[in-house]
């Protein structure tokens, strides 16, 4: 990436390249975020089990989650516009991994007792990590320029499937050698001390203590919003019928249906799909921890390869608009290929066709990127927070439509159809719905 040396009154400075470890902070909480997301669907045999609880129950409970994350994004987003994303982001890395710890102590409850307990967990889980990806995508809009930024999301995005990677075995050793309540434990307080992490290790572009004023012009001549965090200082009061804008544009809504859409895929994996290994494929839950980390692999590959080609589309002199929907468009085109499992038996075809499927859904899943690229400035924390409320609905109708499908039939071939379906929903709401992508302008009240 393009770079220039930084000089000042006293001569030349170092070289800087702070937006990287940003990033990288980034990318390591938002790993946590998701493996924490995902203790449920790890943990979930061995419960089911324990618990005595059928599908459907299972299903609800899995839901647990992103009932409240739902219904925490726009009062998440308003808060990180209001009060900054550094302080807003701590508190709630503190808060969801407070609650994943107590999720391991409600365990030592009776049986009857643990269920409501644990759902109550979930859900606060949920309400505590709103904040998470708005905040994300306000700090890849203030410390990247435009032709940077597809690739930056990509990178954060595609922790998603690191935390796979990362986590899923771990956790299903865990699960497996020490109990299920293990898992909340470990997780829990690995999150408080990031945490306390966050807070020193993380500013705004124009206050932070090692940026060059090199980088810090580079970025703004790019398209940065470096005075981003100075708004919400500022407590600039938010504007009347924001929301009600960004509802009524054509553009902004075909991009909040397909964020559904996409993430219907995403849901499946961090809830069902071990399920699915462990019950349709009659593997082990250790066996089924290790195996569900190489499509997260694919995920991940794809996922950063997403934004590589978008950011290079961009540099090429194509326009915004082919750049962002290219790689969605051929992404959600292979995710579709999951819907094969249903007319094979070898377990290591099911894992390599489900490795092709989750490798296009991380070179599609460039919703922030383009967030990052629409969101109006004012508002670009309450704007993530609205695309989010609609893509993490997925999260409540996916596993609960799944439990019951799972429950009538006893088969998952119908939920792959299911998935693969809003893969091509996708397609069409960025071929036939979102047109031009650019910068949304709020017009004033």
């Amino acid at each position: 990436m393009e770079e220039v040396s930084a000089v000042d009154t006293a001569g030349e400075r170092t070289r800087t390249r702070v937006r990287y470890f940003v990033l990288f902070m980034v990318f390591i909480v938002t790993t946590l975020n998701f493996a924490d997301r995902a203790t449920l669907s790890i943990t979930s045999s061995t419960m089911q089990k324990e618990l005595g609880l059928d599908p459907v129950q299972m299903g609800y409970l899995f839901s647990a989650f992103a009932w409240a994350y739902v219904a925490g994004q726009l009062p998440g987003g308003w808060l990180l516009d209001r009060f900054g994303t550094k302080r807003v982001y701590a508190w709630s890395i503190a808060l969801w991994s407070f609650f994943t710890l107590l999720a391991g102590l409600v365990g030592a409850l009776p049986a009857a007792a643990v269920v409501g307990a644990f759902f109550l967990c979930r859900l606060m889980v949920g309400l505590a990590e709103s904040p998470a990806f708005p905040g994300n995508s306000r700090l890849v809009a203030a410390w990247f320029p435009t032709a940077e930024r597809g690739t930056a999301s990509a990178i954060f995005n595609s922790a998603q499937y690191f935390a796979a990677v990362l986590f899923t075995p771990l956790m299903a050793y865990l699960t497996h050698a020490h109990g299920w309540r293990s898992v909340y434990f470990v997780m829990g307080g690995l999150g408080l001390a990031l945490a306390v992490l966050w807070l020193y290790a993380i500013h705004e572009p124009r206050s932070h203590p090692r940026i060059s004023r090199a980088e810090l012009e580079y970025i703004e001549r790019g398209g940065g919003l470096v005075s981003l965090e100075q708004q919400a200082a500022a407590k600039a009061p938010l504007q009347r019928g924001a929301i009600k804008q960004l509802l009524a544009n054509r553009m902004m809504m075909g991009i909040y249906v397909a964020q559904y859409c996409i993430n219907t895929l995403t849901y499946f994996f961090l809830t069902w799909f071990p399920v699915y290994l462990v019950q349709e494929r009659g593997m082990s839950i250790l066996k089924a921890g290790f195996v569900s980390s190489l499509p997260a692999v694919a995920g991940f590959i794809g996922g950063v390869l997403g934004g590589v080609i978008s950011d290079g589309l961009i540099r090429r002199g194509h326009s915004l608009t082919f750049a962002r929907k290219t790689p969605i468009v051929l992404g959600m085109l292979m995710s579709t290929s999951m819907v094969v499992c249903n007319y094979v038996d070898s377990q290591w075809l099911v894992v390599a066709i489900m490795s092709l499927a989750f490798f296009g859904k991380g070179v599609g899943a460039l919703g922030w990127a383009v967030m990052s690229d629409t969101s109006p400035k004012q508002i670009a924390g309450l704007s993530g927070g609205v695309f989010n409320t609609f893509g993490n609905m997925a999260g409540i109708t996916t596993p609960i439509i799944i439990g019951y499908i799972l429950k009538q039939s006893g088969s998952f071939a119908a939920a792959l159809v299911f998935v693969g379906a809003n893969a091509l929903l996708a397609i069409v709401c960025y071929l036939l719905i979102v047109g031009e992508i650019r910068r949304l302008e709020l017009k004033q009240a």
